[in-house]
């Protein structure tokens, strides 16, 4: 179970860093977890946006079950997270996580998207989003192992 997560910005910050190598070190196989920092636009705005947005679907194969975070996603629960990454997984179907720039992502990123999901209606700094991302993944596969962390 590959699930690969794209991020456009600058490297981790220490904070994240910690956070993200703590649920990293939790993670079992099947769910293989690898982070890409694709880097930011010196351009601003529209330019900025279709910049990354290339630089991202470039990194995204056919074979791949994007899903892109969003903030006009659909909200889900962590169960539902759950199930939607352990389907394309059980077909071995590769998952790749987006999370874009300042600007977002232009259209051709929200079209090649097979799911778009945000983790509230509230915008959150990158280095942010970044750690409930790996926290989530974490809980996901503690869910579809039927573990406990996941308490409901």
């Amino acid at each position: 179970m590959t699930l690969r997560i794209l991020a456009i910005g600058k490297k981790h910050e220490s904070w994240v860093a910690e956070g993200i190598e703590r649920y990293s070190k939790r993670m079992k196989k099947p769910f293989d977890v690898s982070w890409a920092l694709l880097p930011h636009s010196s351009r601003e705005g529209d330019a900025a946006r279709t910049e990354e947005s290339a630089r991202i679907l470039a990194k995204v194969h056919s074979r791949d079950h994007m899903v892109l975070l969003d903030e006009r996603g659909k909200n889900i629960d962590s169960p539902a997270l759950a199930r939607t990454l352990q389907q394309p997984l059980d077909t071995a179907r590769p998952v790749v996580l987006v999370i874009g720039g300042a600007y977002g992502v232009d259209t051709s990123v929200h079209q090649r998207a097979d799911f778009t999901w945000s983790l509230s209606k509230l915008v959150f700094p990158h280095q942010l989003v970044r750690l409930v991302v790996a926290e989530q993944l974490y809980r996901a596969q503690e869910i579809v192992g039927g573990r406990p962390y996941h308490h409901r």
